[in-house]
């Protein structure tokens, strides 16, 4: 007779050493199939007085139980209509499962981390004390022989750890247990009698309004938390007394040391136990530190600090802080919110702004979002990681969840709280990808909603505080979140050349300025606004009258590459080769005599031809193309289509940093586009073919002027000896003037 297949009872009444059972798979059993029984009572009904129920015994009671006659065999009625005969060569059988490695998978394989077990235990005190709550509520289990035990005794969790011994004790003065219970919830790996007790509650739900509310309490569900005590145990012991027992019965203890058999005995008159039960874990040599009280008071508070119920560790109220986010929001105030924030947040400063929201429909929600007054990354100090936890039942699931938004969102603070979660058998991740993905779209669309409540309702607040310190996470959201792009580029503010310094516009009041017959969108990107207004693309702007849009860093660059429309209208770079801005009077240098330089010193269409192709040879390592423009005034030329100045520092100090001493990143040959009517192009003109040298030097110091104005030149020290040559050429044309 081996373990595995022998149910030893010792005795009926006294001490005894049953073998664990699993029961992962009770669901399959049919109602002709032989069920195992649970107790020791219903075994000796089956073997008489004999207290041992041998192996064989036992399979032939099993195996005259699920035996079957039958077996499906296939064939034609006639009608077409396909028949099953009956056969006597079927069987049904149930799966085996072997249950000390089961419980050895369950104890050392299914949790990431030792301390995980107290929170698993501080769950299964608080489904006690929800379950005793209940009936209490309900006025069910007092009887003529049951008898209410303790009931001045409040509801409560208390945990003991003594150093000197080694131990932890998690105490409830729940609904506790008597042996069947025992043996039932303790004794059945994967059977959870919260699961069962909560399918007893949804069965009340239509006779009785308030059964199935009471089952929200109720935490676990797998029927494995338990047995996580013996990660850091070698022996647990478990004594209890039940809520509402008869006259006769006394306080028990079930004790195991997790190797495949517990024992059931009545707890010794010496040692006291009250209504409940108390989980004695004596700690294996390696997990001494779960007997510190710093240590488990920092897993209590890491866990479990918002269980509905009472903690006291060592007589110590450690669970202070309420789970706010389960309350109506008109039912909290403004120092529980300040409280809550700087608690979760392990802040000091007040919130900027704050969400909180409870949703029922597709998915119950309850979620509470804190903005802080500022973010960290600003300073230097790295990127940050998600600050929004995961709850169930106010028990901890998953701290600082990357999963539950999105990352441009890493900037807020809180917690969601959700029931509909499915979780993993270790309740440390939830298991449902695509219901995570649901949660996050709604998290993520509410709370963008109220940006856009707060941008409406409260301009001021949102553009000089929110704005000013967030606007970098909204920009990146914008380049990464395609999703929720359009909503979020209608929160973006800018300055614009129409508005005055320091004063911000969005899209929508961009377009709101607009003349009818514009159709596009126009940004210019420059270091400053200082330097955007002096920019050679904006002036044919300025002449047309048209807006332009300033952006300022690389990011914003990239952005309106990524959004490339907003509500129709194309978003263009100002320096955009294809734009077509004549000026008012409709002069062109086009409209000038092909052959004639005119008196007024502008080139016309023939020498300017002669200009650019010139150019073009003198620098054809560093331009692709030459051509004139209208668009420029008081500018001599510009660069074209090239890649944006912004974005190249960007990726050169990235590229520098991958490849420290290594020339990289060379710059494209770059368009050029002239101004026939400047005076410096009309001189070089006239000077290219009497001092060539001189005009090569101006060629590629203009040219050198057009990459600063774009913002592509790397380094201006490469411009000091050309400088210092046309400074030459300056002097000595002054002295020769005064010979």
């Amino acid at each position: 007779m081996t373990s595995k297949n022998v149910v030893l009872i010792h005795s009926l009444r006294g001490k005894g050493a049953l073998a664990f059972r699993s029961d992962p798979l009770s669901h399959l059993r049919r109602t002709n199939n032989l069920r195992l029984l649970s107790s020791s009572r219903s075994l000796s009904s089956v073997a008489g007085s004999s207290n041992i129920i041998s192996s064989s015994n036992l399979k032939k009671y099993e195996l005259g139980a699920i035996r079957s006659s039958a077996y499906r065999n296939f064939s034609d009625s006639g009608n077409g209509v396909i028949q099953e005969k009956p056969s006597k060569k079927k069987e049904s059988l149930e799966f085996q499962a072997e249950t000390k490695q089961l419980l050895d998978i369950v104890t050392h394989s299914l949790y990431t981390d030792k301390e995980i077990f107290l929170r698993e235990l501080i769950s299964n005190a608080s489904d006690a004390l929800e379950k005793l709550r209940h009936m209490q509520s309900a006025n069910e289990g007092s009887t003529d022989d049951i008898l209410a035990e303790e009931p001045e005794l409040p509801l409560e969790i208390r945990i003991e750890t003594n150093e000197l011994n080694g131990t932890i004790t998690i105490s409830d003065t729940g609904i506790g247990m008597n042996r069947d219970d025992m043996v039932s919830h303790l004794g059945t790996i994967a059977r959870s009698g919260s699961k069962a007790f909560v399918n007893e509650l949804a069965q009340k739900a239509g006779n009785e309004g308030d059964a199935f509310d009471a089952s929200k309490g109720i935490i676990g569900k797998f029927g494995v938390g338990f047995y996580s005590s013996f990660m850091v145990g070698d022996k647990v012991e478990v004594r209890s007394k039940p809520a509402f027992k008869k006259k006769d019965q006394e306080p028990l203890v079930w004790s195991s040391s997790g190797v495949g058999s517990y024992d059931i005995d009545e707890l010794s008159h010496e040692i006291h136990q009250s209504r409940g039960s108390s989980v004695v874990i004596h700690l294996k040599s390696d997990n001494l530190q779960y007997s510190d009280e710093k240590k488990v008071e920092d897993i209590l508070k890491k866990y479990s600090n918002f269980v509905s119920f009472p903690i006291y560790l060592n007589g110590n109220r450690v669970n202070t802080v309420n789970a706010i986010w389960s309350n109506e929001p008109k039912d909290v105030s403004e120092e529980q919110y300040s409280e809550f924030y700087k608690y979760i947040a392990n802040a000091y400063d007040e919130p900027l702004d704050r969400l909180h929201y409870r949703a029922d429909a597709p998915l119950d929600i309850k979620a509470l979002f804190f903005v802080p007054s500022f973010h960290s990354e600003k300073y230097g100090m790295g990127r940050m990681e998600p600050s929004v936890s995961l709850y169930c039942r106010k028990v901890l699931i998953e701290a600082n969840s990357p999963n539950i938004l999105p990352d441009w969102m890493r900037f807020i603070k809180g917690v969601v709280d959700s029931e509909d979660l499915p979780l993993s058998v270790s309740r440390e991740k939830a298991q449902d990808s695509a219901l995570i993905g649901k949660l996050r779209k709604a998290l993520t669309r509410k709370f963008i909603n109220h940006l856009t409540a707060m941008a409406r309702k409260k301009a001021d607040v949102y553009k000089e505080e929110f704005y000013k310190e967030y606007a970098f996470f909204l920009k990146e959201g914008v380049c990464q979140d395609f999703e929720f792009q359009e909503p979020l580029s209608k929160l973006l503010y800018f300055e614009t050349s129409k508005t005055m310094n320091g004063e911000i516009s969005s899209f929508e009041e961009y377009i709101s300025r607009c003349t009818p017959e514009q159709k596009d969108i126009y940004y210019l990107c420059a270091p400053t606004r200082e330097l955007a207004i002096q920019s050679p693309y904006l002036e044919a702007f300025e002449r047309s009258g048209k807006e332009v849009i300033f952006v300022y860093s690389a990011i914003d660059d990239f952005v309106m590459a990524n959004l490339e429309t907003f509500q129709g209208r194309r978003i263009i770079s100002a320096e955009k080769s294809d734009i077509d801005l004549s000026s008012a009077d409709g002069n062109e240098s086009g409209k000038n005599d092909e052959n004639d330089l005119t008196s007024s010193k502008k080139l016309g269409k023939k020498h300017a031809d002669e200009f650019c192709a010139w150019f073009q040879l003198t620098l054809k390592e560093r331009v692709s193309t030459c051509k004139t423009t209208g668009r420029l005034s008081s500018s001599p030329a510009v660069v074209t289509d090239n890649e944006s100045g912004a974005m190249r520092r960007m990726m050169k100090m990235v590229e520098t940093q991958e490849h420290a001493g290594m020339e990289v990143m060379q710059l494209p040959k770059q368009q050029v586009e002239i101004n026939p009517e400047h005076p410096i192009i009309v001189g070089l003109y006239e000077i290219r073919d009497k001092e060539p040298e001189l005009a090569k030097i101006l060629a590629e110091q203009i040219f050198d002027n057009c990459l600063i104005a774009a913002g592509l030149l790397d380094d201006g020290r490469s411009m000091l000896g050309r400088i210092n040559d046309i400074l030459l050429c300056v002097v000595k044309g002054a002295e020769d003037e005064k010979e």
